[in-house]
């Protein structure tokens, strides 16, 4: 058995969060070693190279309010870093709605008497909410429908949620809609559609950066950045277990019989997984609380179709309940660079699902001709015209939130909390949905922590405002 990383800070996960306190650690002379189990760095935030086309894992922006990371993210790619218009709609009863809403698009899609019936059932949602603002909000279906009125909610959020987490959307937390839709407000909707608003909001949504050959490109050339400043990277290698004494992580070992000594340990690996990798093992409540959270998976069907236009947006929201899939991101539309071919086009195909799932069992084949079926039912392309395809499966994608999760959560973080040189970070790392900016900060946090400053990495993305909404400056 041997050694390695003595005296070093030890960062488990090369995604966003861990790539990026490496970065910092190393610009600021402090020695670390990065170990990632996939033989490439990015997490699902990586990019993969097919037939000449680049195809991500889904739609991921690159968009902050962070000064810091919108810096670190031009200066790491420069003129790489391209800036992409933004549209993104609902696909849903075989008709386009954008999101987020806008009041006269749903009015005329859905008609005059549904549109008067979401409007009235606002209404008296906002009416209940007056007359009792304290009733408890007990999960998603309540919060959302308390705002936004029960017939909007049937309409544009149950099928779509329901697809993505697998549950009903009265067992979902209500504390995942205020963490993602926070901010919004139908009757701002409809008001800023008749009137000019008199205070212009500028949406971050409205356009975003984004390298020119996919979003793993940035992690890439961040990787490369941080071993050129002397800092180690080991691919192919995962952790199985995690040596702890006295409350102090000491070292970590390898699937490959490597132990890495630990001054200070940064994770990013699913928060189930570190649980049961310590050693000495942790209580059993502790280990059941872990037992008791989930991750969703996914399984991403790729197909090149010889059709130069499918559809404008960068990717489209699938609410129609007939077909399976969530969301498809078309590639052309972020950088044209990506597809090798332009009289062509190449899609992603998300299903969401638990590994217990049907869907995530079918082979390759079958999968993709799943797919295939599904996109010809909702008349997006004709089987005859998909040239390639190719599926791919990623475990640990989105943390559930359930009702339970977060006494469980609490549970777990109140034990390791006792390790005095550990810090959790990224999306899976502290079992939160993070957008791509917040896992970065969390990472940089945690860098700078052990450099001598002071942040709490979980203050992160918990504020009132709508994440991806800023008030223009007068």
């Amino acid at each position: 058995m041997s050694e390695s990383g003595v005296g070093k800070t030890l960062i488990i996960g090369a995604g966003p969060a861990g790539l990026v306190a490496g970065l910092e650690l190393s610009k600021n002379n402090h020695p670390s070693i990065i170990i990632e189990s996939q033989a490439q760095v990015g997490g699902i935030s990586r990019t993969i190279k097919h037939n000449d086309n680049f195809y991500d894992f889904g739609p991921h922006r690159f968009f902050t309010k962070e000064t810091v990371v919108k810096d670190l993210w031009h200066d790491t790619l420069g003129s790489d870093f391209l800036k992409c218009p933004r549209l993104t709609r609902i696909y849903f009863n075989n008709k386009f709605f954008y999101y987020p809403l806008k009041a006269l698009n749903a009015f005329f899609g859905l008609g005059v008497i549904s549109s008067i019936s979401i409007f009235l059932s606002y209404l008296v949602a906002r009416l209940k909410y007056y007359l009792n603002p304290k009733k408890e909000v007990k999960n998603f279906e309540e919060w959302v429908s308390q705002r936004f009125g029960k017939k909007l909610f049937n309409i544009f959020f149950k099928t779509y949620t329901e697809k993505v987490w697998g549950i009903s959307t009265s067992k979902i937390g209500a504390d995942w809609a205020a963490q993602r839709i926070k901010g919004l407000s139908l009757f701002k909707a409809v008001k800023d559609a008749i009137f000019t608003p008199k205070q212009k909001l500028t949406t971050l949504i409205d356009e975003f950066n984004y390298p020119r050959l996919g979003a793993g490109m940035m992690y890439e050339k961040i990787a490369e950045n941080y071993q050129a400043r002397g800092g180690e990277l080991k691919l192919n290698s995962k952790i199985t277990e995690i040596i702890h004494e006295d409350s102090i992580i000491k070292s970590v070992k390898s699937n490959d019989g490597i132990v890495y000594k630990a001054d200070n340990l940064i994770s990013s690996m699913p928060l189930t997984n570190f649980v049961k990798s310590l050693s000495p093992k942790a209580p059993q409540e502790i280990i059941e609380a872990a037992d008791s959270l989930r991750f969703r998976t996914m399984v991403i069907v790729y197909l090149t179709i010889d059709k130069e236009d499918i559809f404008p947006d960068n990717w489209i929201y699938i609410h129609s309940p007939e077909v399976k899939v969530g969301r498809i991101t078309n590639f052309k539309n972020w950088s044209k660079d990506m597809i090798s071919n332009q009289l062509k086009t190449t899609l992603a195909m998300e299903y969401f699902c638990f590994e217990s799932d049907e869907v995530w069992k079918m082979d390759q084949e079958a999968i993709v001709n799943f797919a295939k079926e599904e996109l010809e039912k909702m008349n997006l392309a004709k089987k005859e015209k998909i040239t390639e395809s190719f599926s791919y499966k990623m475990k640990y994608v989105y943390p559930v939130y359930d009702l339970e999760y977060k006494n469980y959560l609490n549970k777990i973080l109140n034990y390791l909390k006792n390790f005095s040189n550990l810090q959790l970070v990224g999306r899976n790392g502290i079992f939160r949905y993070n957008n791509m900016d917040h896992s970065v900060l969390t990472g940089l946090y945690a860098a700078r922590n052990i450099l001598g400053e002071s942040h709490d990495i979980f203050s992160i993305n918990t504020d009132d405002d709508y994440h991806e909404i800023k008030k223009e400056k007068k």
